[in-house]
């Protein structure tokens, strides 16, 4: 049989491609880094994720600047009634005290008023029980005599008046004051020198008033 060189030839080709196969070659170096490519196109934005557990609360800020001025609420309901408050005294001279001693508080021994008691009349004069604002009027009938009489807290002359008649006429002195008095303080009216022309008869009056307007919070005194 005649042997053509095609077919040595295809025979030597299989037989060196089994021998490839049955030996494996050593791994290669790795390759140099290509170069960096060119930005992707960006993709679609996902599905929000669950949400995260709370944080620690942070540390406290600054005080904000003062707000503008709010509207005004609606009125309030009105409140209980307030306990009663001191009343004073309202006194007048019996016609048996007219022309009293100079010096020495006036006797006023008429009482108009004298619900708590805080007018004397042993020592005649007023005793303020309730430090605060007070009201001090006096309207005397002068007859025969000139007058000059002075209202007087705690010894020191306050408020002055006068009056210069003289013969059998009859004319009138008064006096209004505010006063601001702590508790245990005295008042009283006093004629000075010998013009001591205060009268009184069962046609006129003279009279001592005074009242509280408001309390403060003075203490009595000891």
């Amino acid at each position: 049989m005649i042997i053509t060189p095609w077919i040595i030839t295809s025979r030597r080709a299989l037989e060196g491609q089994k021998g490839t196969e049955d030996y494996q070659g050593q791994v290669g170096l790795p390759g140099v880094d290509g170069m960096q490519g060119s930005p992707g196109v960006v993709g679609d934005q996902g599905d929000p994720g669950p949400p995260g557990a709370q944080g620690e609360p942070g540390a406290r800020g600054l005080p904000g600047r003062q707000g503008g001025r709010g509207m005004f609420g609606p009125k309030g309901d009105r409140g209980s009634p307030g306990m009663r408050g001191e009343r004073a005294f309202s006194v007048g001279l019996s016609p048996s005290k007219s022309f009293p001693p100079s010096g020495f508080p006036v006797r006023f021994d008429k009482v108009f008023y004298n619900g708590e008691n805080h007018y004397n009349s042993s020592s005649n004069s007023f005793t303020c029980a309730h430090g605060g604002v007070y009201m001090f009027s006096y309207h005397i009938t002068v007859r025969n005599k000139p007058l000059r009489a002075a209202l007087v807290v705690n010894g020191v002359r306050k408020v002055r008046t006068r009056d210069s008649l003289y013969g059998q006429d009859i004319d009138q002195a008064s006096s209004l004051v505010l006063l601001q008095l702590a508790a245990g303080d005295q008042v009283w009216l006093e004629t000075l020198r010998d013009w001591n022309g205060v009268y009184a008869s069962s046609d006129d009056d003279s009279t001592f008033s005074g009242f509280l307007l408001y309390a403060d919070n003075s203490r009595p005194k000891i």
